[in-house]
């Protein structure tokens, strides 16, 4: 057990790591601070949250382990290796400040990829190992992709960041509102799984009139190509509507395929 301050500097350290999270505050102006919950006063400083120097370690070790063990395999061998790697990692630390880490590891990556194809080719020239192994030639840019565009390696800024949302202090799951709990929860006994897909695809969004459903809102599955013309029961077929919109679509699709 350490103790140590999470603002101040202490024997040169600030902050604590914690399941691979390093957890610091950092001072600030008024216009970025928190505020106490008491006297609403700013606090002057703010809490960050990142992946540590130990897990961004331990992570490129791994992935320097597995470009090693295949050293003589295929590309499309390397990228079903790495893309796990890389996808747990950046889901892992996805919902933290990792923007800036994200970017330094793709590009860290980059160069052990681009060290693993010299090692491969070593009597051809970096344009024609570019042109061979990354998308440039063919206008997908630095991508690392098979020649015949099937396998592609997953970057670490392609994951976006997504902050947790509180839930607010007045919601409970019980309170009926399918609206609200069916964005945030796997499951939710008022809501089915389709419609809770399709609802977090449109971000709460009516597709035909654009406003925000309500709890006291009926909302019907509609068929964007109607089934009788050839439409198929699948998700992309799919869109969640008010049932007065979705009357109103219905109507429209009689006279478009009449």
């Amino acid at each position: 057990t350490r103790i140590t301050h999470t603002l101040q500097t202490d024997e040169g350290q600030a902050g604590f790591d914690f399941l691979g999270h390093h957890i610091r505050q950092y001072p600030v102006g008024k216009t970025h601070s928190g505020t106490n919950p008491g006297n609403k006063q700013p606090l002057g400083f703010k809490t960050i949250i990142k992946p540590s120097k130990e897990a961004i370690k331990r992570h490129r070790r791994q992935t320097q382990e597995v470009i090693n063990h295949l050293g003589t395999a295929t590309q499309e061998a390397v990228i079903r290796k790495l893309n796990p790697v890389v996808r747990g990692w950046t889901n892992y630390f996805s919902t933290v400040c990792s923007k800036t880490t994200f970017g330094q590891e793709g590009m860290h990556l980059f160069k052990k990829l681009l060290a693993w194809a010299i090692h491969r080719h070593p009597t051809k020239g970096k344009k024609w190992i570019a042109a061979k192994y990354w998308g440039i030639k063919r206008g997908l840019g630095w991508k690392f992709i098979t020649p015949n565009n099937s396998h592609q390696l997953s970057l670490h800024g392609e994951t976006a960041i997504r902050r947790h949302p509180k839930i607010q202090g007045s919601r409970s799951p019980f309170d009926g509102d399918w609206t609200y709990w069916g964005l945030r929860m796997k499951h939710y006994p008022a809501t089915s799984l389709r419609d809770k897909v399709l609802l977090k695809r449109q971000g709460g969004r009516c597709f035909e009139c654009g406003l925000y459903f309500k709890p006291e809102d009926v909302a019907e599955v509609d068929h964007i190509v109607p089934k009788e013309h050839g439409g198929k029961d699948a998700y992309y077929n799919l869109q969640l509507l008010h049932r007065h919109c979705h009357d109103k679509k219905t109507a429209e699709d009689r006279l478009r395929y009449a």
